[in-house]
C-alpha cells in the first residue's frame, strides 16, 4: 500500500470512527491504519462523536441514529482532564472550540466543567464564555474564580484586537477644529493645506509645492458625543452580546464619548457603570435567554438623547419583537427623523451572518435606518464614518450585509 493510499484510508478511518475499522483495514490489505498519535486523536474524537466508544459517564442518545450509547463507568474527571489536554494537542484552536462546544451539548459535561482543575484546562473562547454566562447561576463558589479568569482571557483578547483601531477611529473622527504642528499623514487637513499654499504653485512643473502643512488636532475633548448600545440578550445573540459588551467598555474609556450600555429581554437593565468599571463584571450581569421587548428598551434609552445630532444609537438585535412591534418601528423612525444616527446591528460576530426578522428590518430600512450584520473588526470603520457625518447606508453596505426596504 502506498503512503498516499494509507493516508487517505487513515483520514477516512478518523472521520468514520471505529465502526469502519474492519472494512477500511481490508481495503488496505489488513495493515493497521492508525499510528500511535492517530489512535489518541481517534479516542479524543470518539469520546464525543463515535457511537461505539465510551464517553465520560452516563448514557446518551446519538441524535443521528437514535441508538443508545454506553458511556462507560468509573471516575469521569480524570478522563475528562486527559481528553481536554489531548484535543488541544492534536487540533488547531478553531477546531478545539467546536469540539468543546459539541462536548457540552452531546455529553452533558456542563457540571463536570465546573470543577476548577478541569475548567482551567479549557481553551478560552467565545462559545465557552457564552456557556458560562448562560449557566452562571449554577457555578459553585469554588469554580467562580476560575470561570472569571477564563472569561477575562477572552475579554482581554477581544479588547487587544479591537481597542487600538476603535480609539484611532473615534479620536480621528472627532476634534478636528484646531490644528497641530505634529506631523501625521492620517491627520492631515488636506483642504487647508492646499488652500493656504496655492500661491506656491509651480507652473513649470505643474505641481503645488507647499511651504506649510496643516494637521487636525486629535486631542480628545470631553463628552462630545453620546453613544448608546442597546443590546438584545436573547440566547441567539450570545456572540453579539459578548462582542458588544467589550466594545462598549472601550467606548466608555474614551473621554470624548458619553457611553450608555443597556441590555434587555422582557426587562431592561442599565449596565453603563459596570461596563465602564469592568466588562467581565458586566458579562456576568447579563442573563442570556428569555423573551424580548425591544420597544421597551428603546423607550428607556430615549432619556439619554439630549442632543440628537450628537447621538449615535446602536441597536444590537435580531429584531424578533415580543413586545409592541408597531410602536418599536414608529419609535425608531422618530428617533431617526430627530437627527439621531441610528444603526441596527443584526449580528456582531465573527461569522457576520444574521438570522433575523426580515420584515421588521425592511420597515426600519424604509426610514433610512441601516439594518445589517458585520464582524467586530469592521465596526471601527462604521463608527468613524458615522461620527464624521458620512452616509450611513453607504457605510453599512461597505462593512456588512445590509437589509434593503424593497
Amino acid at each position: 500500500m502506498t503512503e498516499e493510499r494509507k493516508d487517505q484510508l487513515s483520514r477516512w478511518r478518523l472521520i468514520l470512527g471505529e465502526a469502519a475499522e474492519e472494512r477500511l483495514s481490508g481495503l488496505g490489505g489488513g495493515e493497521p491504519l492508525l499510528d500511535r498519535d492517530q489512535q489518541l486523536m481517534d479516542e479524543a474524537l470518539a469520546a464525543i462523536y463515535d457511537g461505539t466508544s465510551g464517553g465520560f459517564g452516563g448514557e446518551d442518545e446519538d441524535p443521528r441514529s437514535g441508538r443508545r450509547r454506553s458511556a462507560g463507568s468509573g471516575p469521569s474527571a480524570p478522563r475528562l482532564a486527559r481528553w481536554l489536554a489531548d484535543i488541544r494537542s492534536f487540533f488547531p484552536s478553531d477546531v478545539v472550540s467546536v469540539i468543546q462546544s459539541d462536548a457540552m451539548e452531546r455529553k452533558g459535561l456542563r457540571q463536570l466543567l465546573f470543577e476548577p482543575e478541569l475548567l482551567s484546562q479549557v481553551k478560552p473562547d467565545i462559545r465557552m464564555v457564552a456557556t458560562l454566562m448562560a449557566l452562571k447561576g449554577s457555578i459553585p463558589e469554588k469554580t467562580k474564580d476560575t470561570a472569571r479568569q477564563l472569561v477575562k482571557a477572552v475579554v482581554d483578547d477581544i479588547a487587544k484586537r479591537l481597542e487600538n483601531e476603535i480609539r484611532r477611529s473615534v479620536t480621528g473622527a472627532l476634534n478636528r477644529r484646531q490644528h497641530s504642528p505634529l506631523p501625521s499623514l492620517s491627520g492631515m487637513d488636506w483642504k487647508k493645506t492646499i488652500t493656504s499654499n496655492l500661491k506656491h504653485y509651480d507652473r513649470e512643473s505643474k505641481r503645488l509645492i507647499p511651504e506649510r502643512f496643516h494637521y487636525f488636532d486629535r486631542a480628545r475633548r470631553s463628552r462630545e458625543w453620546t453613544v448608546i448600545l442597546d443590546i438584545d440578550q436573547s440566547g441567539s445573540m450570545a456572540d453579539s452580546v459578548i462582542y458588544a459588551s467589550v466594545i462598549g467598555s472601550i467606548f466608555a474609556s474614551l473621554p470624548a464619548l458619553d457611553t450608555r450600555v443597556v441590555v434587555f429581554d422582557t426587562e431592561v437593565v442599565d449596565l453603563s457603570e459596570q461596563c465602564a468599571d469592568d466588562p467581565v463584571d458586566m458579562l456576568f450581569g447579563i442573563q442570556l435567554g428569555g423573551g424580548t421587548d425591544i420597544n421597551k428598551s428603546v423607550a428607556y434609552c430615549e432619556q439619554f438623547i439630549t442632543e440628537p445630532g450628537k447621538t449615535l444609537f446602536l441597536l444590537i438585535s435580531d429584531l424578533y419583537e415580543g413586545g409592541n412591534q408597531a410602536a418599536l418601528i414608529r419609535r425608531m423612525g422618530e428617533m431617526r427623523a430627530a437627527g439621531v444616527k441610528v444603526l441596527c446591528l443584526l449580528a456582531l460576530s465573527d461569522s457576520g451572518v444574521p438570522s433575523n426578522d426580515a420584515e421588521v428590518a425592511k420597515k426600519l430600512a424604509s426610514f433610512g435606518i441601516p439594518c445589517f450584520a458585520c464582524t467586530p473588526d469592521r465596526l471601527a470603520e462604521l463608527v468613524e464614518g458615522a461620527l464624521q457625518g458620512k452616509d450611513l447606508q453607504e457605510l453599512a453596505a461597505r462593512v456588512g450585509s445590509v437589509t434593503t426596504a424593497k
